[in-house]
């Protein structure tokens, strides 16, 4: 369940001046790309009880604020980034054994996770970085009956060129530990490439919304998604 890819990690430097200076626990949970507006975890259904995983969770503030505030029996954050992983356990190692911090990549984990989870959600985290014919075959294998995967991802490019119209990934600028310059893929798509490709991965109950952002020169829409694995359906 724990294997790791060998390659360079392309996630080495991301997040390293907030995890410097903010150690809190987020109060708030946001799907928008700004984090600072539209709806909160109340998406994803009561979670009292239930196993919920976190898809590309990075430092897994997100995970952290679900662990505190609404009660999971247990969620797990899984990212295949070791430095990640290392800012994560650093933050909220000491939420354990409520939040599980698993260094994976996550498919990997998803494979090895058949009917575990009755939530699985991302944050612009691994849906958004993962070739979707395998990543969501994988997700809806995981999830029990009746469970509900929700991800948020760009609506549009950064910049403002348009989402994709079909299956076809953008090559967005990264850098290597040591600095090097390094290409990773980002899949951004139009809503109805999205609900095709859940469809097509056995999906039911699909629904998207445009959640707005304001201005500015990073600024991007958001689209947030969510999909149910059918109660009577087994996932083939």
């Amino acid at each position: 369940m724990d294997r790791v890819t060998r390659t360079a990690d392309l996630w080495h430097h991301y997040g390293r001046t907030r995890h410097a200076t903010d150690r809190a626990v987020p109060s708030d949970f946001h799907w928008s790309w700004g984090q600072d507006s539209g709806p909160g975890a109340e998406i994803l259904g009561d979670l009292t009880g239930r196993c919920v995983g976190d898809l590309g969770a990075g430092a897994a503030r997100q995970a952290a604020h679900l662990a505190i505030h609404h009660h999971p029996a247990s969620i797990l954050a899984v990212d295949a980034s070791p430095a990640q992983h290392t800012m994560a356990s650093d933050l909220y190692g000491h939420l354990a054994p409520r939040l599980h911090l698993a260094l994976c990549d996550v498919p990997t984990h998803l494979r090895a996770s058949t009917d575990t989870y009755d939530v699985l959600y991302s944050v612009f985290g691994a849906v958004d970085f993962t070739e979707p014919s395998e990543l969501l075959p994988t997700a809806i294998r995981a999830l029990r009956p009746g469970g509900r995967l929700v991800f948020s991802t760009l609506a549009h490019h950064l910049g403002g060129t348009p989402a994709h119209p079909d299956v076809q990934h953008t090559e967005i600028g990264a850098k290597t530990p040591d600095g090097a310059a390094a290409v990773i893929r980002r899949w951004v798509l139009q809503e109805h490439v999205w609900a095709m490709l859940l469809e097509e991965a056995g999906f039911t109950r699909i629904t998207t919304e445009v959640l707005p952002d304001g201005p500015g020169p990073r600024a991007a829409d958001t689209l947030l998604v969510t999909a149910f694995r059918t109660d009577d359906q087994r996932a083939v």
